[in-house]
């Protein structure tokens, strides 16, 4: 051995002979940096832990007797005594064969109260720091607490809070702990801008970014909120818009807030550079994936050769194709588009590149920012799990299921690099909003029936579970009744299976001479075919029962049977109870990009219906309807929507319809009209039967409301619908029907929607042009409903 080291030896076994001492006040340790021999000690000795016990400091220690230790690890111990909180000074010391071990303990929190909050409530201040009653009490840990606390503050317009802490003893080592808040004032968002946009307006970008300026409304919708996370959010926004607009240049120069201190509000201009606006040129399909030719992939491509630019269209085709490949047996299939650039002609060519890609699975999927939702129903929306093959498409899949879901603000998936090159992990960060809402429908009809209201309430992920509740009433001065409550679950026994019931029961009186009474249950199990295409099998049971009412004449004489109703309505009370017993499919073909403000994409629905398993009613129903969106002036966002509909009843036994078994159509199709104000009526009694054919028709243009910043959230209406209900297989005892041809009524109005704080509002006015002398006629209609 050299005579270095046993001089270093002599050393550390001197000092570890006279007391070695790590202190946390600079971990002092009177000895060599390094022991070159590792020491042992027979005992440990603890002091000033009266709280705490000697045991938990025993059992934070990386010392133990018997067990060589060196200064690193009285070091390590030292940490973690700190790491628990309960200790304001630790100091380890070496005294013979014993290690001395000396704590002053932290005073303990009796209590955590907050003065001052009046904008974020106790429990969810006390949600937000790590301070809790019957805790130690920590400097570092309460310094970090206000910052959060003024973090909680920021995200709700707060910028200049200010908060202080104060502490109480209450007891030997116990103190109360108060965070002090002063509030201050909303910081308000005074002027957004752009620089450099010329394609589309100020107002027009303000309408697709979330931050909005300041309004006699603002403290409701909260969307003059400043923070620096929204306006990166802002900016991918931009970008988004102008890419699907046939601009694949498109950049962010910068976004800068400005802050006046004097009227505690913000400026924000955003600098942009549009560059130019692109058509496609020649599309390809290439493919090294053997087996595969790029021709067979071709009928999976969206993007056309003259089209304007659509970065979604170049997504969507990206994910068919790779969908396609990977069923054939190709997993790790990526797909990349190329870009061929026409800077004179202002084109792009864009060639798809098929390849097996490299080998990768995915290593685990973090989810981070749900407070309410719960992981199980985030993860459940992907295609894979740990362990599986990664694939890029699968991820774009999975973003737009839970965008779809209305369950966030945001849903942002990235990757991360595993613990070996072909490991993923996959990051989702989404950030939950508001999915409880309560809704408001009335309308009025002059000449009889009033005033027609109904009041729903639901709840479209109920406890963060992501099943959907609603419960809804209604009332009309006809002495009308309604009650539904429905339930969802969105994935039965745990497979993509929307299954779910709803309860129903009504009531009404015709004119106060007949009672109708209607109650049942439907169940229903949703499946998806594709992403857009899904059907549902229902079977429901109903129990219906019409009765007379007791009415009286102006002679104070009861009515007979024949005075007060038709024919149809007679065999209806002579019968008694009726039962209807069905099982329905219907399709439901999805490709809206918006479920609250659609601009493009076609929402259809088909359904067929088979009455006659038991009950009284024997019949086949099909019957339809399909929307189209399309945004006709990006700049003006001029939306127009053409609507179909159209269905057909026939009885299958042989014997006459129910009329409870006919259509009924009118103000939810044909606005302008009561609900049942079309149609097929008895002449004496004026009584609706409903018709065995339908069909309607709707042509609608919105725009944002003139003279309104766009983000104001009023638009314009015009409209107008068409239709007709016709035919008749009710029985009536000779009663005299009009109705029954196939005439066409018309009508035509305007309407204002209003995405407002409390909801989305709607008020039409509607004025038939085409009618026969006998329908009921019903101009105007209001509807809202609302997030909570």
């Amino acid at each position: 051995m050299k005579a270095g080291s046993k001089f270093l030896n002599a050393v550390s076994a001197f000092a570890l002979s006279t007391g070695v001492v790590a202190s946390g006040a600079g971990a002092l340790v009177l000895a060599a940096t390094s022991v070159a021999e590792a020491a042992v000690i027979r005992s440990v000795q603890v002091h000033g832990a009266q709280r705490a016990g000697e045991e938990a400091v025993r059992s934070n220690l990386t010392i133990r007797p018997g067990v060589a230790f060196s200064n690193t690890d009285i070091d390590d111990s030292v940490k973690k005594l700190y790491a628990t909180g309960y200790f304001s000074d630790v100091r380890i010391a070496v005294s013979g064969s014993s290690l001395v071990v000396t704590v002053k303990e932290n005073q303990l929190i009796n209590q955590v109260v907050f003065n001052g909050n009046r904008k974020i409530k106790d429990d969810k201040l006390q949600g937000a720091v790590q301070t809790q009653s019957q805790g130690p009490y920590d400097p570092a840990i309460v310094k970090a607490d206000v910052e959060r606390i003024k973090e909680a503050y920021r995200a709700i317009g707060r910028s200049d809070v200010e908060v202080t802490t104060q502490t109480a003893p209450v007891g030997p080592g116990r103190v109360n702990l108060a965070f002090v808040i002063n509030e201050g004032e909303r910081t308000k968002i005074a002027d957004i801008s752009f620089v450099g946009n010329s394609a589309y307006s100020d107002g027009r970008l303000k309408a697709v970014i979330a931050t909005k300026e300041t309004g006699p409304l603002s403290f409701l919708t909260r969307k003059d909120v400043y923070s620096e996370d929204k306006l990166h959010a802002d900016e991918e926004s931009l970008r988004q818009f102008y890419y699907n607009h046939g601009y694949p240049d498109f950049r962010v120069i910068s976004s800068n807030a400005v802050l006046d201190e004097a009227s505690n509000k913000y400026t924000i201009t955003f600098t942009v550079d549009e560059g130019q606006r692109y058509q496609y040129g020649d599309i390809a399909v290439e493919s090294t994936v053997p087996n595969i030719a790029g021709a067979q992939l071709q009928d999976l491509v969206e993007t056309k050769k003259g089209d304007v630019y659509d970065a979604k269209q170049i997504q969507k085709t990206m994910d068919a194709i790779s969908q396609r490949v990977s069923s054939a047996g190709y997993p790790f299939v990526r797909v990349t588009p190329r870009g061929n650039r026409d800077i004179n002609g202002h084109t792009i060519g864009i060639s798809y590149m098929v390849d097996q890609g490299e080998r990768a699975y995915v290593e685990r999927i973090e989810v981070r920012g749900n407070t309410r939702t719960r992981d199980y129903v985030i993860r459940r929306e992907f295609d894979f799990s740990e362990g599986d093959a990664f694939n890029q498409s699968m991820i774009s899949r999975a973003k737009k299921r839970l965008e779809a879901l209305g369950y966030f603000t945001s849903v942002n998936i990235t990757t991360a690099q595993g613990s070996s090159p072909d490991r993923v992990v996959v990051i989702v960060n989404v950030e939950d909003q508001p999915t409880g809402s309560f809704g408001i429908g009335a309308g009025y009809a002059a000449g009889g029936d009033g005033v027609l209201l109904e009041a729903s309430i639901e709840e479209k992920n109920f406890l963060g579970r992501g099943q959907y509740i609603r419960v809804a009433a209604g009332y009309g001065t006809d002495d009308s009744r309604t009650y539904n409550i429905s339930f969802t679950e969105p994935y039965f026994l745990g497979y993509r299976l929307a299954a779910g019931f709803d309860l129903f029961k009504s009531s009404t009186s015709s004119n106060d001479y007949y009672k109708y009474d209607e109650q049942g249950i439907t169940l229903r199990v949703t499946a998806p075919i594709t992403d857009d295409l899904a059907t549902t099998f229902r079977y429901t049971y109903k129990q219906i029962k019409y009765q007379e009412d007791g009415a009286y004449g102006s002679d104070g004489l009861p009515y007979t049977l024949d005075d007060k109703m038709s024919a149809p309505y007679i065999n209806m009370i002579e019968h008694g109870d009726y039962t209807q017993s069905s099982i329905s499919q219907t399709l439901t073909y999805n490709t809206l990009d918006s479920q609250t403000l659609p601009r493009e994409g076609i929402y259809a629905t088909a359904t067929q219906e088979f009455a006659g398993i038991g009950g009284d009613s024997n019949f086949y129903k099909i019957s339809g309807r399909a929307r189209y969106f399309a945004t006709l002036s990006t700049e003006a966002d001029l939306i127009g929507s053409l609507a179909v509909g159209g269905g057909h009843v026939f009885s299958t036994n042989g014997d006459k319809l129910n009329v409870f078994d006919q259509f009924t159509v009118g103000g939810k199709q044909i606005r302008g009209f009561k609900n049942d104000g079309l149609g097929p009526r008895t002449v004496n009694h004026d009584d609706p039967l409903g018709g065995t054919t339908y069909f309607t028709a709707s042509a609608e243009l919105t725009m944002p409301m003139p003279g309104l910043p766009e983000d104001a959230g009023l638009r314009l209406a015009a409209f107008t619908d068409a239709g007709t209900v016709f035919g008749n297989d009710v029985s009536g005892r000779g009663d005299a029907i009009e109705g029954t041809g196939m005439s066409w009524r018309a009508s035509v109005g305007a309407g204002v929607m209003w995405a407002s704080p409390f909801g989305n509002i709607r008020f039409d006015y509607a004025q038939p042009v085409v009618k026969e002398d006998f329908d009921k006629v019903q101009q105007f209609r209001f509807s809202m409903a609302n997030q909570f």
